[in-house]
């Protein structure tokens, strides 16, 4: 029997692989359009033809399998570069490109990076193009405007090679893809995830999203994070069409799901908010929407009930880890108007969550632990870096690092990250409840709540505050606002109104910075 299933050939009629999903939708909608990126096009058959073409440059260039990093913002180039690693068996890195130079060097020298795809723009950046030049690594040119002729870019990468898929004997649980993490407060681990990882996502995101080859989908989110990428996969295993766009504007969002018929929107919280403020918002033509996504921060019931009267019913809030392939758990808000914005809701298909004590038992509904998952979509551990895997799956299930609970009704609320639990006289307090709060008033675009030392209460709460153009706030005002909501022992202690909240380059905000800022806030007083 085992003398069945070691063979290449046995291997390739069942194996899972991510360059086979554009492949086989290309070989049933051929003619309708993958990708929308401006004014170009691609169908579903010259996405696949000119990827395969990149993946037989890839093979011939480096015939073993290598890293192959992107530095890229979204584009058709980007996702034929994507593909086209998948297809060669290749690993793919993506590198966020609003991350400095020296954190984008420490990827490509710890991943171990053998070529790179940049865009012309990024490239012809100074130190970028000091830092390729130190670490000499082979350059592909993305999205440029023809006057390369001494470089390789995709276009020239592609001409004349074999449009047929590579005949690569790939095993589904390879590596696939090194995707770095944030790194809020050191260098960041590269998450390794599977062929396998990754399609089950793909699989489970098919049924909880329900998209089809009617749909058109949003490009928005950065393609080198996972959340994007995931959506992206999933709508060319589906059929649909990918809208991509460079970068956020609600003018131009706005315009693009009129032109397009864009039928799923995904998005940030913000992202709908600066939408649904813009004037053009109450004469857009919203009615294409059938679904609208958001991700990576609680949304206030009054931002829903705008969503849900102005665009579209279907709300859904998704979640994910870089460490375990979105989408975990999805939560439909309007369905339930008696639940807050810091519910997750349910586990997809292919996810299992519970809730963890620090031994390891599993907690019943109700009581207040870590959430864990298991499940195929779960990295196979970061690379080069078996202590830190060892730590993040003990117990045999993954350590997302969030506190949450199990409701009676088994929907998921989060609580807060473990590391932002504040203790303040001797009550826990999370401070994402107390950001939720402050972020409903009116005046405040963006809140980070921490916990600082304080001689009387071990930590009190203090609030950071970032006010919306041309709005006013005291902070009497603001506590007054919490006081309305909050038990008397979540109210801040004090309120700091600042220019911006510092964040990492994927947009989450380094909380550790403002510890250390404001660690003497509270050290000459007793409230």
């Amino acid at each position: 029997m085992e003398d069945l299933l070691v063979s290449a050939e046995s291997r390739r009629i069942r194996r899972i692989a991510l360059g086979d999903v554009l492949y086989r939708s290309a070989a049933k909608f051929g003619a309708r359009v993958a990708i929308v990126d401006g004014d170009d096009r691609l169908s579903y058959r010259e996405l696949d033809d000119l990827s395969s073409q990149f993946a037989h440059y890839l093979l011939e260039s480096h015939p073993g399998r290598v890293q192959v990093a992107t530095l890229c913002a979204n584009s058709a180039d980007m996702l034929v570069a994507i593909n086209g690693i998948h297809k060669a068996g290749h690993v793919w890195v993506p590198i966020n490109i609003q991350l400095d130079p020296a954190q984008i060097g420490y990827i490509l020298r710890h991943a171990e990076v053998s070529c790179i795809v940049v865009d012309e723009a990024i490239c012809q950046q100074p130190r970028i193009a000091a830092l390729l030049g130190e670490i000499a690594l082979p350059v592909i040119i993305a999205c440029t405007d023809g006057g390369n002729a001494d470089r390789t870019t995709l276009a020239t990468a592609a001409l004349g090679r074999p449009t047929a898929l590579p005949e690569v004997d790939i095993d589904s649980q390879q590596p696939a893809l090194i995707m770095y993490t944030s790194g809020t407060t050191g260098n960041p681990k590269g998450a390794v995830h599977s062929h396998a990882s990754v399609y089950s996502a793909i699989l489970a995101n098919l049924s909880t999203f329900a998209f089809t080859d009617e749909d058109v989908v949003s490009g928005i989110l950065p393609l080198f994070h996972c959340g994007q990428h995931v959506v992206a996969a999933t709508a060319f295993a589906a059929g649909s069409c990918l809208v991509v766009a460079r970068g956020f504007s609600a003018p131009a969002v706005i315009a693009t799901i009129a032109r397009e018929r864009v039928s799923v929107l995904v998005g940030l919280p913000m992202m709908y908010g600066a939408m649904l403020a813009d004037p053009q918002a109450s004469m857009a033509a919203f009615s294409s929407l059938r679904l609208c996504i958001y991700a990576m921060a609680p949304m206030p019931r009054s931002l829903v009930n705008r969503i849900a009267e102005t665009m579209s019913a279907n709300i859904m809030l998704v979640t994910g880890q870089t460490e375990i392939y979105p989408v975990t758990m999805s939560f439909r808000p309007v369905q339930h108007p008696q639940r807050d914005a810091n519910y997750w809701g349910v586990s997809t298909a292919t996810c299992e969550t519970a809730i963890m004590d620090e031994d390891g038992e599993l907690l019943a509904p109700g009581e207040i632990g870590e959430i864990v998952h298991r499940g195929p979509n779960v990295m196979l551990g970061y690379f080069k870096d078996p202590a830190a895997t060892e730590v993040v799956q003990k117990f045999g299930w993954h350590h997302t690092g969030d506190l949450g609970m199990i409701d009676d009704g088994g929907q998921l609320l989060f609580l807060d990250r473990k590391k932002d639990m504040i203790k303040t006289g001797g009550e826990n307090v999370a401070s994402i409840k107390v950001e939720s709060t402050i972020l409903g008033h009116p005046a405040v675009a963006g809140a980070a709540v921490v916990g600082l030392a304080h001689p009387h209460w071990s930590e009190a709460i203090c609030a950071f505050v970032v006010l919306k153009a041309g709005a006013s706030c005291s902070e009497q005002e603001l506590i007054a606002h919490c006081r309305a909501s909050l038990g008397k022992f979540e109210v801040p202690k004090a309120v700091k109104f600042i220019d911006a909240l510092p964040q990492t380059a994927t947009g989450k905000i380094q909380k550790h910075i403002l510890r250390s800022q404001y660690a003497d806030c509270f050290a000459a007083e007793v409230r």
